[in-house]
């Protein structure tokens, strides 16, 4: 089991809001960026990671929207933080390819919904290294999906 999955397995007992929280801070104190950016990690299993952004002014551009920067930020931490879950610890995740396509302005707070597959997930834990390219569907308030992202997840083992 990963130390990503132990975190979260140890955090069960919480109530789901507390839970959310409580996780985003501790894996916002491991990558600063995503803590100062204000990430929740609201949905946390080995297939499916939930994380979402608030459209608040730390990350706003200059039309009060979601930054595009915070938004392809949102993407990858959901991507990563799924492949994290399901690699062992002598492994080192990497991202490989972040592609980003914007297509119209996003309304409001923002989610990624990141997924795998039992069969990705059997590859991840038994290869000694490779790659996965990690759906990931980014919403905002509208219930739109205002940008595709494709991002590509390499592993190696740690040296």
């Amino acid at each position: 089991m990963s130390s990503i999955k132990r975190v979260v397995e140890s955090s069960k007992w919480l109530p789901a809001n507390i839970r959310a929280t409580v996780i985003s801070k501790i894996f916002g104190k491991v990558v600063p960026y995503v803590g100062t950016s204000g990430l929740l990690y609201e949905e946390l299993t080995p297939e499916r990671v939930v994380v979402s952004i608030k459209n608040q002014r730390k990350v706003q551009n200059h039309i009060n929207n979601v930054h595009a920067a915070a938004m392809a930020l949102l993407a990858e931490t959901a991507t990563g933080f799924i492949v994290g879950m399901n690699l062992p610890d002598d492994k080192l995740p990497l991202i490989k390819t972040l592609k980003v396509s914007y297509y119209k302005r996003t309304q409001g707070d923002m989610r990624a919904v990141a997924t795998l597959t039992p069969e990705d997930i059997a590859r991840i834990e038994r290869e000694p290294k490779g790659e996965v390219l990690v759906p990931v569907i980014v919403t905002d308030e509208s219930g739109g999906e205002p940008i595709k992202c494709e991002m590509l997840w390499a592993w190696v083992p740690k040296r």
